[in-house]
């Protein structure tokens, strides 16, 4: 199997509290890897190491080796913006811009000069079904992006993410906003991305990460306790702490 995240050696610090510690994990192409563990474990943390999106804090400090597509995104002289174009990010809460569905989309590439004017509705609907949305949506272009419902808006910002065509899609608790039916909608999205994309995913909800996932790591403390295939993970797991964490005893 093919590495598309390797991580070596990486430690993380807020200021002097240490957030992560001696994390080393390869995460492979066109799966779906699930981050599990209680509240404040650095699994949102470690996402965000993955497109430098923790540069934004003035207090973070970081140590280590990041690569994506065997690139060491921290190498001195990296183009974050270009790192951020191979790795999409989609947040907890549905954040489309207050502009247009059209325009959700379009703006990116259009931006990195990825497409011209005339290439920019082929581009809009392949991205929007690619998230499974443009039956829903293609008679309603020009309306705002925020009128949609929850569950439409994530799936937008799942359009708006491959839009830009990333090699990864980051996705910190992608259904914990949404309702029942909507979370099943992403989660069998997320099952057919993986076709085309490496998607890397914070979830609380571990039967979901038993579901879609097909490796899964735990973290608690800071530390990767245990990283395996997600059947290994909660039908067998090596670690005490991780059985303790699966089977409800702490979380």
């Amino acid at each position: 199997m093919e590495n598309i995240v390797s991580v070596e050696n990486l430690n993380l610090w807020y200021g002097d509290n240490q957030a992560l510690k001696n994390i080393n994990i390869n995460m492979y192409k066109h799966k779906i890897t699930a981050l599990i563990g209680p509240s404040g474990c650095g699994k949102s943390t470690f996402l965000r190491v993955i497109n430098r999106m923790n540069d934004l804090i003035d207090s973070v400090h970081i140590e280590g080796k990041v690569k994506v597509d065997n690139e060491d995104i921290y190498a001195k002289g990296v183009d974050v913006v270009s790192v951020r174009k191979k790795v999409g990010m989609v947040f907890q809460k549905p954040n489309p811009f207050p502009k247009s569905i059209f325009e959700n989309i379009a703006y990116a590439p259009r931006v990195h000069g990825m497409v011209s004017k005339k290439e920019e509705e082929d581009l809009v609907e392949r991205a929007l079904k690619g998230a499974g949305l443009w039956d829903e949506v293609k008679d309603s272009l020009h309306e705002p992006g925020t009128s949609l419902s929850g569950g439409q808006q994530q799936r937008l910002c799942i359009a708006r993410a491959i839009a830009v065509k990333p090699e990864v899609i980051l996705m910190d608790e992608p259904t914990s906003a949404l309702d029942p039916i909507s979370t099943e909608k992403i989660e069998a999205l997320m099952l057919e991305l993986k076709k085309n994309y490496s998607i890397i995913t914070v979830t609380h909800n571990m039967q979901q990460a038993s579901r879609i996932a097909d490796y899964t790591a735990f973290f608690h403390l800071g530390d990767l306790v245990e990283y395996d295939e997600t059947e290994s993970i909660f039908l067998n797991p090596k670690e005490k702490r991780t059985e303790d964490y699966i089977t409800g005893r702490f979380g």
